[in-house]
């Protein structure tokens, strides 16, 4: 089992750009699968983590109902937004600036078998990270992704979660809310779900803004803590296939 993770900051991408670079990165891991079980071998496969910001945009997972979008085409556009149908679980969701999005594209084979776990996981890293800012987040009952103050008139989420697999090969993962511009929830229901806030790390700190940067090293930290892991950092420069 290969338990090392590549991991590259990409920084600011547009969200049709870093699609298709998970694209790319998910094939390669599922070719390596393949081939080397068609000769009945075990081949050791690669495992990425990239992070990212994305321009204003909004994606639909393939169960979602475009009915929680809340925007036709022209607004989109007045909002400098744009709008993707996409292959993750989960329902609509708002990526951009202050977000720190995380895109796991691991061989669980390396690590454990078990999509719920996985999940658990992703929330866990957040959950983690939050604690070490004073902040106690939970998960939500039937709801993917962490929130604030759950069973209360005042929940509110803080990172949205959606994935796709494949042979056990993940890609897509997390939408955590650091220094988000929460008016650009407004234009849907998020996640489908109604009734229930959205909140950002510096709302809840009540500053400005947050480093960003020092959110990344605790999310990488907890991270390769939960998943028994070694990172690996790439530069975003080198190709890493």
């Amino acid at each position: 089992m290969n338990k090392t993770i590549e991991f590259l900051d990409l920084g600011s991408m547009d969200y049709k750009e870093a699609w298709d670079y998970q694209e790319q990165l998910f094939k390669e891991i599922l070719d390596i699968k393949i081939s080397y079980r068609r000769e009945g071998q075990e081949a050791e496969t690669p495992n990425y983590l990239l992070f990212t910001e994305h321009p204003h945009v909004y994606t639909l997972g393939k169960s979602g109902d475009m009915a929680n979008m809340l925007l036709n085409e022209k607004q989109l556009e007045a909002k400098g937004a744009r709008f993707y149908k996409i292959n993750r679980g989960g329902d609509i969701t708002y990526h951009g600036p202050g977000q720190i999005v995380g895109y796991p594209i691991l061989d669980l084979e390396n690590f454990f078998t078990d999509i719920h776990k996985y999940l658990r996981f992703l929330e866990e890293v957040i959950i983690l990270t939050l604690a070490e800012y004073g902040i106690a987040a939970t998960r939500s009952e039937g709801e993917t992704g962490v929130w604030l103050d759950v069973g209360t008139p005042f929940a509110r989420k803080i990172c949205a979660m959606g994935v796709r697999a494949s042979r056990w090969v993940t890609m897509h993962g997390f939408a955590f809310n650091v220094n988000a511009d929460l008016g650009y929830f407004d234009n849907i229901i998020p996640c489908g779900i109604r009734g229930k806030a959205v909140t950002s790390l510096n709302v809840e700190l009540g500053v400005p803004s947050v480093d960003e940067e020092e959110v990344k090293e605790k999310l990488l930290r907890h991270f390769a803590a939960l998943f028994e892991a070694k990172l690996r950092i790439v530069d975003r420069n080198v190709d890493v296939l």
